[in-house]
């Protein structure tokens, strides 16, 4: 299953996977198998709001289960941000990256996700260890700070059969639009 609120919000709590993993009696590792400077993808530099083509810096990490990968996940920030930070190295971040981004400045205040179904690239079907027909979910999440400005974007593949995406919205009085 897959929640996404622990994943941007309370910096300093570490390693959510883990702890969620081990909370269904099971263990959860990530390996970083990449982490510097590199090229926005189209659809990224636009939910960054950059050029497309600008230098961004990008995070890939495998997502492990049990010692099994079950997503991959590229994050992006833009250089100006990310930058000469520990972002840029492919070692763990003590306090995790969102409690290093809400030192720089930049916690989240708005997320935006879109979840979709499509076929696996020769790549996401060896990394995930799928079969011919095995289809894949892509959630993009674009964080954005106080004042709107968008500063993160991660793409995370999974493979569709073994997960369930679970979502709560809040509504009404105390929410921002509420009446």
């Amino acid at each position: 299953m897959h929640t996404s609120a622990p994943y941007v919000e309370a910096p300093g709590q570490g390693n959510v996977w883990a702890a969620e993993a081990a909370a269904q009696g099971r263990r959860g590792t990530q390996s970083i198998v990449r982490a510097g400077e590199a090229t926005a993808p189209a659809e990224v530099a636009g939910l960054l709001g950059i050029p497309e083509g600008t230098a961004v810096v990008e995070r890939r990490r495998l997502i492990h289960l049990d010692g099994r990968t079950v997503e991959s996940t590229r994050t992006y920030w833009p250089v100006a941000i990310a930058g000469g930070t520990a972002l840029t190295q492919t070692r763990k971040i003590k306090g995790g990256a969102v409690a290093l981004l809400a030192e720089l400045g930049h916690i989240a205040h708005v997320v935006r996700e879109e979840v979709r179904a499509r076929m696996p690239d020769d790549d996401e079907r060896a990394v995930l260890g799928l079969g011919p027909g095995d289809p894949v979910l892509q959630l993009v999440r674009q964080t954005l700070d106080a004042e709107g400005t968008p500063f993160q974007v991660d793409v995370s593949v999974f493979a569709a059969p073994t997960q369930r995406l679970n979502y709560e919205m809040r509504v009404g009085q105390d929410t921002p639009g509420g009446r």
